[in-house]
């Protein structure tokens, strides 16, 4: 989770919310280490997996009122087992000893706990992100050398079809299924959460479920003009919101000029290979500024 306030600039920076490390229960070293971090900014003892809960929502709602609107989750992909209360609280306090848990303890809470950020963010009224497809910390040498993610991550190529649908159908059960946009890291899997997204969207909100641009190794030519064929295809380009990093870098801003070129190309193309009729330029300029702009103003409402 990162805050900035409000650069020297004048333009307002807020924060967007990233919980990926209160899921990482694998380090139990490392994950009692955060606890203690947590419990510090939340003013609260965290004995629990209610504990747990409690905590991020009191920082949840601290996001909020500096103007977070917005969720952010790294993943290898989606989390949706079945499980119980008793046995999260169960899986909680073995971390808390310092035990290591087993890959299904570990894909249980998991999927309670990317369930029940889910529903905060619906409650809070916000929008959810999902970048699913990294493998990290590959490079065991550099990684001992000099530490997490410090360029050793690439694309996976696991399944995520099954889960995504069985954690969103969930969520829309409930009623709690936040706007939501999805983006994949390797190019196999453009269809596959393009129509995902579709499976879901409820009409409560134009383009509710998204298919988020490029990202990351995808944040390139190729990549951009892939993910936009496939949401052309698939889904509803004029609700598209646009170009969005996750980076934490302000030199990356470029990227956003680089994808509105990418963009307007590819409308240009079509409009000169017949496929948009050229007679409808009105319409055309204008879902070219709402992709640029306006989509995003709306969705998020900042």
């Amino acid at each position: 989770m990162r805050y900035s306030a409000e650069n020297p600039f004048g333009t307002k920076v807020i924060p967007a919310w990233r919980p990926d490390k209160a899921m990482a229960i694998e380090n139990p070293e490392a994950y009692n280490e955060y606890l203690k971090k947590l419990g510090e900014a939340a003013g609260m003892e965290i004995d629990s997996y209610a504990d747990l809960c409690e905590a991020l929502q009191k920082r949840h709602d601290f996001f909020a009122s500096q103007g977070c609107k917005l969720s952010d989750h790294g993943l290898e992909t989606f989390y949706s087992a079945d499980y119980k209360d008793i046995e999260i609280e169960f899986i909680f306090k073995k971390v808390l000893r310092g035990k290591q848990v087993s890959a299904e303890e570990l894909e249980k809470f998991r999927s309670a706990f990317l369930h029940d950020q889910a529903v905060m963010d619906a409650e809070a009224g916000w929008a959810q992100q999902f970048h699913v497809g990294a493998i990290r910390n590959n490079n065991t040498k550099m990684f001992n050398s000099i530490g997490v993610d410090t360029g050793f991550d690439a694309i996976h190529d696991g399944n995520m079809a099954a889960a995504g649908h069985r954690f969103f159908d969930r969520l829309t059960l409930e009623g709690k299924l936040a706007k939501t946009i999805l983006y994949c890291l390797n190019p196999k899997d453009n269809e596959v959460l393009m129509t995902m997204a579709y499976t879901f969207n409820d009409g409560t909100f134009p383009g509710k479920m998204q298919f988020g641009s490029g990202w990351w190794f995808l944040d390139q030519e190729d990549g951009m003009r892939r993910q936009m064929t496939a949401l052309s295809n698939l889904g509803l380009f004029s609700r598209f919101v646009g170009m969005l990093t996750d980076s934490r870098s302000f030199i990356s801003y470029p990227r956003h000029e680089y994808f509105r070129r990418i963009m307007c190309d590819v409308v240009g193309h079509d409009v000169e290979s017949g496929r948009l009729p050229a007679s409808e330029m009105d319409f055309i300029g204008q879902m070219v500024e709402d992709i640029c702009y306006n989509n995003a103003d709306r969705y998020f409402g900042f």
